[in-house]
């Protein structure tokens, strides 16, 4: 019998604890986790990013995506996806390619876990969107599940009863 992987993305606006949550969601049911790829790419580039630079993040956020894919685990978290990287293209360029529309609707995601803002924002060096814009670029994101017909959770609180309620989620998908 052929296995069935159960892939997650965890989406949200900055400073809303994904990649935590990410990470204890893949310690909780120990399994792997695509960690963020911006973020470590952007650190390391000593230069203000480009279009060609999230471009190139949107590809390899695919790319890690089939990676893990061909792998079969039962079931993949992906800290973050396309989709956060579609809007950043569009608010900071004003232009997507039309391959990440694409890919976002032909991909397999069983069900968003949206962090919720009610996390403090902590800055950063490449952090880039507190107050008013963290919360328009949430509801933007929220905006674009819907629009893709996504399956989605918002995930609230501190982070212990975030990961609560997102193991939750995952085993009501059984």
């Amino acid at each position: 019998m052929k296995q069935t992987t159960k892939i997650i993305a965890i989406t949200g606006a900055e400073s809303t604890g994904k990649s935590t949550l990410a990470k204890a969601l893949a310690t909780h049911y120990n399994v792997p986790f695509v960690p963020e790829f911006a973020r470590s790419y952007v650190e390391q580039l000593h230069r203000s990013y480009t279009y060609d630079d999230v471009v190139l993040i949107a590809e390899k956020q695919v790319e890690q995506y089939k990676e893990m894919v061909l792998q079969q685990p039962s079931l993949i978290i992906l800290d973050t996806w396309l989709l956060i990287t579609k809007i950043w293209l569009d608010v900071v360029y004003g232009k997507v390619p039309a391959w990440i529309e694409e890919t976002i609707k032909e991909t397999h995601i069983d069900t968003f876990l949206v962090c919720d803002t009610d996390l403090p924002w902590v800055p950063d060096n490449v952090r880039e969107n507190g107050g008013t814009d963290r919360e328009n670029l949430q509801k933007t994101y929220i905006q674009e599940l819907k629009k893709f017909q996504f399956s989605y959770h918002l995930i609230k609180g501190d982070y212990e009863e975030r990961k609560n309620a997102a193991i939750q989620v995952i085993s009501s998908l059984d």
